[in-house]
């Protein structure tokens, strides 16, 4: 066993002592509160710590990643959304503002000296698309937020391997440190508040593909959209090819705009078979009220949740509602949805007419090797006879894998910590994102996004849900005494030093 590393005894222990993590040599260091993940989530709630009057040496955020921002611009940055293209994300959803003022269109305008941006956010959606801001602009705010706070300052780099109740309260956290940066293998942060904030815990295939990839090490022309892919787009372009895409939302989207941008620009002769499982043929829901449009097999959605979800009627009646029904809303707002923007509608009519762009609805049985290297796709329908695919490629557009045991942490929490799933199969959380079930003593530990799905929030995986749940683990923190509230006075005051990029003690 290397100096400073986990026992039997602490591994197999769901309550440490002080002295059994010291007796195993593993270095201990006190913090009031710890983040774990280091991603937007945990940026949010740094950010509204900071602004309420927590210092730097009272917090640490522990990542792998060099910067908040990272694993979020990785993953829209492989899903086809590069730096100076638009993500989907409402024009006030400023993970760097909490106010929201001034917006992302109003910055835009300001510095393109463009009526554009304020334009298509006054006419939306009826005369224009809705305004989205470019993943530039969001990871250029984020920096300059991060830096105003003394992020860099906050982080602690290395990978976290579990956190653990402290017998008379609070956690030990357990923290890798990168190779050669510490004498120990293992450091402990003992803290009295934990905030989790992991995202996703990985890749998502459909079981066939995963099969696939499986029994014959497949890993060129069957790809998920979320990992490396540019390689199917370079042979596109050196020669014709068939391309099978498998999915229906906004990464599908945007996967099949890339192919058709390709095409058109290069003239490329790309066929692209589109496989829908479920095709919507048009406007859906339970009511008049919760309808939803569609069409072409598309679930149409400006954002990834309805408006009233953030902040509306949507939102009060998922927190009064109980488990059963939260997810019987979910099912009905929660589906896999994509904007209906105009270039990509027109891009697809003109697909279809002129027979290289193929949307069809089946169920995949299986998929095989041809004897050139391609791929054969057997499939399935009702309406129609069974069919064969011959491909070159496959994307898998169908997300990313929420499981909590697919989590190292989030695995631990739910074995170790009292952390219990809810209806959803995620955390179970209080009103103020409290882990029920984690409390220990005076600590509390908390969650949000992905991790925290199907209580009673809705949208916790996007910007606004992110600062929502900060918002409201800094109040039940204020209670507590951990840090002031936010005020009118203070509110302001505050707003003024962010617009003034004025850099907080």
């Amino acid at each position: 066993m290397s100096r400073g590393d986990l026992t039997p005894e602490l591994l197999h222990s769901s309550a440490w002592t002080d002295w059994l993590v010291q007796s195993a040599g593993i270095p201990v260091y006190d913090v009031p509160l710890v983040s774990v993940g280091g991603g937007i989530g945990s940026f949010t709630l740094l950010d509204v710590l900071r602004i309420r009057g927590v210092p730097t040496g009272a917090m640490r955020v522990l990542s792998t990643s060099d910067a908040p921002w990272q694993t979020w611009e990785y993953l829209t940055r492989v899903s086809q959304l590069p730096a100076h293209e638009r993500i989907r994300s409402d024009a006030g959803a400023r993970p760097d503002n909490i106010w929201g003022f001034p917006s992302y269109a109003v910055q835009e305008a300001w510095q393109d000296l463009s009526f554009k941006p304020l334009f298509q956010v006054l006419t939306e959606p009826l005369m224009a698309d809705f305004y989205s801001p470019k993943s530039e602009l969001v990871i250029r705010t984020v920096r300059r937020e991060a830096d105003r706070i003394g992020y860099w300052d906050m982080l602690a780099k290395g990978q976290v391997r579990m956190v653990r109740k402290r017998v008379g309260g609070g956690y030990f956290t357990v923290l890798t440190p990168p190779a050669g940066t510490a004498v120990t293998k293992r450091i402990a942060l003992r803290s009295q508040y934990v905030h989790v904030a992991v995202g996703y815990p990985g890749l998502k295939f459909l079981d066939d593909l995963q099969e696939f990839r499986q029994a014959q090490g497949e890993r060129y022309r069957v790809v998920n959209a979320y990992e490396p892919h540019e390689h199917v787009y370079d042979q596109l372009r050196k020669r014709p090819g068939v391309v099978v895409v498998r999915g229906a939302g906004i990464v599908a989207s945007r996967v099949l705009q890339r192919l058709m941008d390709d095409r058109d620009r290069y003239r490329l002769q790309t066929q692209i078979v589109h496989l829908f499982r479920t095709f919507v043929t048009g406007s859906h829901g339970p009511s008049v009220f919760m309808r939803r449009k569609g069409g072409d097999g598309w679930a149409y959605q400006a954002f990834t949740m309805p408006k009233s979800a953030f902040g509306g009627q949507l939102k009060a009646q998922f927190r009064n509602a109980t488990p059963e029904r939260r997810a019987q809303l979910a099912k009905v707002v929660a589906g896999t949805t994509t904007p209906k923007l105009r270039r990509w509608q027109d891009q697809m009519q003109r697909g279809r007419q002129e027979r290289w762009y193929h949307p069809v609805q089946a169920v995949v049985d299986r998929i095989e090797r041809a004897h050139d290297g391609r791929l054969i796709t057997f499939t399935r329908s009702a309406n129609s006879p069974n069919m064969q695919y011959v491909s070159d490629f496959i994307i898998d557009c169908t997300g990313l894998e929420a499981d909590m045991p697919e989590h190292r942490v989030l695995d631990d929490l739910l074995k170790h910590g009292g952390a219990q799933p809810n209806k959803a199969g995620r955390l179970r959380v209080g009103p103020n994102f409290e882990v029920i079930g984690a409390e220990n003593g005076n600590g509390a530990l908390y969650a949000s996004g992905a991790a925290t799905a199907g209580n009673h929030f809705l949208a916790v995986d996007s910007f606004l849900g992110m600062q929502t749940s900060a918002l409201d683990i800094a109040d039940d923190l204020t209670r507590r005494g951990f840090c002031k509230g936010l005020g009118p006075m203070r509110s302001t005051a505050q707003w003024l030093k962010w617009a003034a990029n004025r850099r907080l003690a």
